[in-house]
């Protein structure tokens, strides 16, 4: 059975991580021949990364809200951004009907929108801090962690088991495993996907 179209929103805000933002992006459209469309959103039409990769966004940052899953890349900028009300209240998501991933620094916006409660999350080590502070549980040493339908990744190169669980979850094992081989190392394709399936899989639920 095919998987169901699916749009995906990865907000990104200016200083955002080039690594969090392009690896997701790059593996989820990998199903585009099935009707997923992951997109950029954020709250201008042009955003401009840490390393000075500048982008056109074509969605606005209310394209969140609707899109059926939403991931937040890390940047240099998350924590004013977490404390800027005029932003944070153009959000209203809900993991009752959205899967809701966060990368670095954006495990921070998933705190400040109440999406956490007392789930563990991953993060890098310099959001770390910051996560501590608004009350998470920092899951140490773990560079994926989900439970229900939000998910946490920690370390800029992370972003592939949160684009593998999103894969997963939504489009099923086939589908996830056959976008990874396409993107796998020549020579590597079954130890890497192997090793990626193998670190989502415990927050799979069976489908």
């Amino acid at each position: 059975m095919p998987p169901t179209p699916l749009r995906v929103a990865i907000v990104v805000f200016d200083g955002f991580s080039e690594l969090d933002t392009f690896v997701t992006f790059g593996l989820l459209n990998r199903l585009s021949a099935a009707g997923w469309k992951a997109e950029l959103v954020a709250p201008a039409a042009r955003v401009t990364s840490m390393n000075g990769v500048t982008v056109d966004t074509p969605q606005p940052l209310e394209f969140a809200n609707e899109a059926a899953a939403v991931v937040f890349a890390g940047g240099l900028y998350t924590r004013a951004i977490a404390e800027n009300s005029a932003v944070i209240d153009r959000l209203a998501l809900d993991p009752l009907r959205q899967l809701i991933g966060g990368q670095c620094s954006g495990t921070l916006l998933l705190a400040r929108l109440g999406l956490l409660a007392d789930v563990p999350a991953s993060t890098d080590i310099a959001s770390k801090p910051w996560m501590v502070q608004a009350g998470v549980r920092v899951a140490d040493d773990t560079p994926f962690h989900a439970r229900g339908p939000v998910a946490t990744a920690g370390g800029p190169l992370a972003a592939h088991y949160l684009a593998t669980w999103l894969m997963w979850r939504a489009a099923g094992l086939d589908q996830a495993t056959q976008a990874l081989n396409q993107a796998a190392p020549v020579g590597q394709r079954q130890d890497w996907t192997d090793r990626l399936l193998s670190v989502v899989r415990p927050f799979v639920p069976d489908r």
